[in-house]
């Protein structure tokens, strides 16, 4: 999800749900330890829960990252195991680094001394020709040695080479029963199924079988989604609004970060999808995309109220 679940994208998606645990882009260890913090890992309290998810492959780097997280003040770090990117494979961590499970270990062992927080990991099944049975079972094994005990399982391999990243998110075919087997023989740990879950239906059935669903293309292109989570995963008993409730509830946190300094589309950009096949939702988006990048302050605003009420035609614009 780089590029795609910023702050902005996370504070939309928290008020969409109160209870999913949201993650941040992958950042690499380099960029936190050298890199303009306060733009990397800076988020605003609402967004809590929230992981920082790290990328890379030496264990005194992430454990200073890892730390440097923390006291920013994440639940959880999480190291990412299964991207298949080029750029990332070119620095040597992503999915190619489930061949050396032993380094992972001494990276996720260096993040875990680091922080009181969990240390997770996220992988996929295996990459390339391997047996996915073998290194998935294999890779789990080794890190829970080292006193692993969470794993968030894209339920695909990865092709590292002549494949590309978007091929690798459809290409591969999914094994959700592998991942249902890795739990079953290890009880004890945590295993979160992750990969091509598109609706809760699927999320509640799986959810029978391991200890967490990860939702992650699905929830940013079809946000609405989100608004069912707390009641039908989690149980609250609260009312489930309707995405046009949503859009207008989010509108008080749209207005403090045009005060602060933003741009409308540096936060309506994880929006267009919230409507996805109700009418009006092409108006929506056009009128976002078109209108919303190099907007600011009251100009935007009025916008934003432009593209809500393209929803509802009938409605008057909302009042500051």
């Amino acid at each position: 999800m780089m590029d795609w679940t910023d702050r902005n994208c996370r504070a939309f998606h928290r008020h969409l749900s109160a209870r999913a645990l949201l993650y941040t882009e992958m950042v690499t260890a380099d960029a936190v330890i050298h890199g303009q913090r306060d733009r990397l890992l800076g988020f605003d309290p609402i967004e809590q829960p929230v992981a920082l998810q790290l990328g890379g492959s030496e264990p005194a780097k992430l454990a200073e990252a890892a730390r440097i997280g923390a006291d920013y003040g994440y639940c959880e770090i999480n190291l990412n195991v299964g991207c298949p990117s080029e750029r990332v494979q070119s620095g040597a961590f992503g999915a190619c680094l489930m061949r050396e499970p032993e380094l992972v270990a001494d990276c996720l062992t260096a993040m875990r001394e680091a922080v009181s927080v969990p240390v997770t990991v996220k992988h996929r099944l295996g990459v390339d020709d391997d047996d996915p049975r073998e290194r998935l079972f294999s890779f789990v094994e080794t890190q829970a040695k080292a006193g692993t005990t969470s794993f968030v399982v894209h339920a695909r391999k990865a092709w590292l080479k002549g494949v590309s990243p978007k091929e690798n998110r459809e290409l591969p075919p999914l094994d959700y029963e592998i991942v249902a087997e890795l739990k079953r023989t290890h009880p004890h740990l945590e295993i979160i199924l992750n990969g091509g879950i598109a609706e809760l239906d699927t999320a509640e059935r799986e959810l029978a079988r391991v200890d967490g669903v990860m939702l992650g293309r699905a929830a940013y292109h079809e946000p609405a989604l989100l608004l069912s989570v707390d009641a039908r995963i989690f149980g609250d008993g609260a009312p489930v609004r309707s995405a046009d409730q949503a859009a207008r509830d989010f509108r008080p946190w749209i207005l403090q970060r045009l005060s602060e300094g933003a741009v409308l589309h540096s936060i309506t950009r994880h929006m267009l999808g919230l409507f996805a096949g109700r009418p009006g939702a092409r108006q929506w988006r056009r009128i976002l995309s078109e209108r919303a990048p190099g907007a600011r302050g009251a100009q935007a605003i009025a916008i934003y109220d432009d593209a809500l009420n393209a929803v509802h035609p009938r409605e008057s614009a909302v009042a500051e």
